[in-house]
């Protein structure tokens, strides 16, 4: 009987394992039919004040508010040339025992990018080789002071390339 629980688990942690599909070096998506495991915002808190660093050929910028009602808020933009190139409002929200990564996308002039009713949405993948992984994209907490973002961006030749957004803290 023991032998075959621990051969039941082995396979069912398997086929998490497997049901997780590599996108780019540092990212995963979910596979078919798999759902998001246990997770809270409290898993997130770390990313909580002020973040600069370079990505996009420029310099970019997240905040993040500490969790109130059920989410955490956080925007980003991105600064060319002196420019703002764009921006992002994001949450992190608990949702379905789990947690969620939703973004909207801004022109400068503050025009969506998305339709007004339709985000963005990465689902959360887990934890694994100190990464912290949603569907296309990965944190990697570096210490309290910085942290790296892996996105997989599809380009409109539909190929997939992974872009690294490295961040300090600016302030909490």
């Amino acid at each position: 009987m023991r032998l075959f629980v621990a051969i039941s688990l082995l396979c069912l942690i398997s086929m998490t394992v497997l049901a997780q599909e590599r996108q780019t070096e540092h990212t995963l998506k979910l596979g078919a039919g798999q759902k998001s495991p246990s997770a809270a915002l409290a898993d997130m808190t770390w990313m909580i004040g002020s973040w600069s660093g370079n990505a996009l050929g420029g310099v970019v910028e997240e905040v993040w508010a500490a969790p109130a009602g059920g989410a955490m808020l956080g925007m980003f933009r991105l600064i060319q040339k002196g420019k703002p190139v764009f921006y992002e409002l994001m949450t992190l929200v608990e949702e379905n025992g789990s947690i969620l990564f939703r973004l909207k996308h801004f022109n400068p002039n503050m025009t969506g990018w998305e339709e007004k009713d339709k985000t963005v949405e990465f689902k959360f993948i887990g934890k694994k080789d100190g990464l912290i992984h949603f569907e296309g994209m990965s944190f990697k907490p570096e210490g309290k002071d910085a942290f790296t973002v892996y996105l997989a961006i599809e380009h409109k030749d539909g190929n997939v390339k992974e872009e690294a957004f490295r961040y300090t803290r600016t302030g909490k």
